[in-house]
């Protein structure tokens, strides 16, 4: 079933649409199936979770990081993490810079990098509930702070966001321009200047099993689908 599931979905991505398939609270063995056939980039929530996740299935997973995360958890996660999407305050920022360091050699050895990637939150969704910066917030943090100074062992690779828990395709459609502005007024101002390129700031990652097919519409090269493949979550 998983499989046939992933053919489906993926005979629905254009090229260049990235699939991560959202995993939490799914077990090792679903990951698995997926993993037979072919998926390869997989979206945690929980660090407990995820790292029980990365000591048993394969070592070249591209492991995902896609709820929200508190500061004191990042060590838990850093040493495996090949993106995190969910960075939402300037706290965190300064958090995975500090375990970015800390633990430098683990990275290298598996990334060949010490960098961690991530994407910035942006809130564009009704629900107050949900987590992430204003377009606002985001122009001023990298106005005021230059990225290879503040945080060189972060990797800037672009946004995230989350539509609002509606079925309204015009309400979500709204949401997705937001991101995509967000991005592209980053990209002419604070980023022009730090020169940050286009390509480097290259992820917009919005679209669930619910919506993708409308985020990959408005400009999102990269879905998190969890429901569609993997079927209702085991709480």
């Amino acid at each position: 079933m998983i499989s046939e599931n992933l053919a489906r979905i993926r005979a629905t991505l254009p090229k260049g649409v990235t699939l991560v398939a959202v995993s939490k609270f799914h077990p090792a063995e679903m990951i698995a199936e997926a993993y037979r056939a072919g998926q390869r980039i997989f979206g945690e929530s929980r660090e407990n979770e995820f790292r029980q996740k990365v000591a048993e299935l394969p070592s070249d997973i591209e492991w995902h990081f896609i709820g929200h995360l508190q500061s004191n958890k990042v060590k838990y996660i850093a040493p495996y993490v090949s993106l995190i999407h969910s960075i939402d305050t300037e706290k965190l920022l300064d958090e995975v810079e500090k375990q970015a360091i800390r633990f430098s050699e683990e990275r290298i050895k598996r990334f060949g990098s010490d960098q961690i990637g991530v994407l910035l939150q942006l809130h564009v969704a009704q629900e107050e509930t949900k987590s992430g910066f204003s377009p606002k917030e985001l122009l001023e943090l990298l106005e005021n702070n230059r990225v290879a100074e503040r945080w060189p062992h972060v990797r800037l690779r672009g946004l995230m966001g989350m539509a609002s828990f509606v079925n309204d395709p015009e309400q979500w459609r709204k949401e997705f321009r937001t991101v995509v502005k967000c991005r592209q007024d980053l990209l002419n101002g604070p980023l022009l200047s730090q020169n940050i390129t286009e390509e480097e700031f290259s992820v917009l990652s919005f679209g669930m099993s619910e919506d993708y097919p409308i985020a990959i519409e408005e400009g999102s090269n990269m879905v998190r689908i969890g429901t569609a493949i993997f079927g209702p979550r085991n709480y």
